[in-house]
């Protein structure tokens, strides 16, 4: 069977059917055991055998291949982290996997909408720097926003100023400068904190 045909199987129901004990549960289940108590073999072999499903359940709700392998690569670490959270009694390890990855694409879902409503409001702030050009007072914005971009650390520097002044979403910023999506992500979502702070607000200016 495909991933795709897996997935769509598994995403019938919360975490899968149990299912009768057959020679693949027990399989699985000392796999889980051997990740458990910390085999590196174990944990590759889980991970081939079922990160195609992962993948395509993560790509298929988020839309984004990208954040589909951040997502897969969060999933496979809280296995290794947290193998002992599998019960074998309770359902199959495809099922349980199923279990992790929708918590974690509900997670990258979340983030999404927070990193969205903080683009708002620091693009709203930053906007002070394009907005009313003619004004005198213009000058002074734009002098604020390089000075707040300034106080930052240098990759969130970074990746806010090919944000908001190339133009570039987080995928191709990540592709830009080599680091990892989940990298640029909490560089952006970090820098826009700071900035909020140090930028005044309109009725400050």
């Amino acid at each position: 069977m495909s991933a795709d045909a897996t997935a769509a199987q598994w995403s019938a129901g919360p975490a899968g059917p149990a299912g009768p004990a057959g020679p693949d549960t027990d399989a699985d289940a000392d796999l889980a055991r051997a990740v458990a108590e910390g085999d590196e073999t174990a944990l590759a072999a889980v991970y081939r055998r079922w990160s195609p499903l992962v993948h395509t359940l993560a790509r298929r709700s988020l839309g984004d291949t990208r954040e589909a392998e951040d997502v897969t690569q969060q999933v496979f670490l809280a296995v290794w982290r947290g193998g002992r959270g599998f019960r074998p009694d309770r359902g199959t390890l495809a099922g349980w996997l199923v279990g992790i990855t929708r918590r974690k694409i509900a997670d990258a879902l979340s983030a999404r909408t927070r990193r969205t409503e903080l683009v708002g409001a620091a693009g709203a702030l930053l906007a002070l720097s394009d907005a009313g050009r003619s004004r005198p007072e213009a000058v002074l914005d734009r002098v604020l926003v390089r000075h707040a971009l300034s106080k930052l650390p240098p990759a969130q520097r970074e990746v806010l100023h090919l944000a908001f002044y190339e133009d570039l979403t987080q995928t191709q910023i990540a592709r830009r400068t080599g680091w990892p999506l989940g990298t640029v992500k909490s560089h952006a979502r970090r820098g826009l904190h700071q900035l909020r702070y140090c930028l005044p607000s309109p009725a400050e200016v």
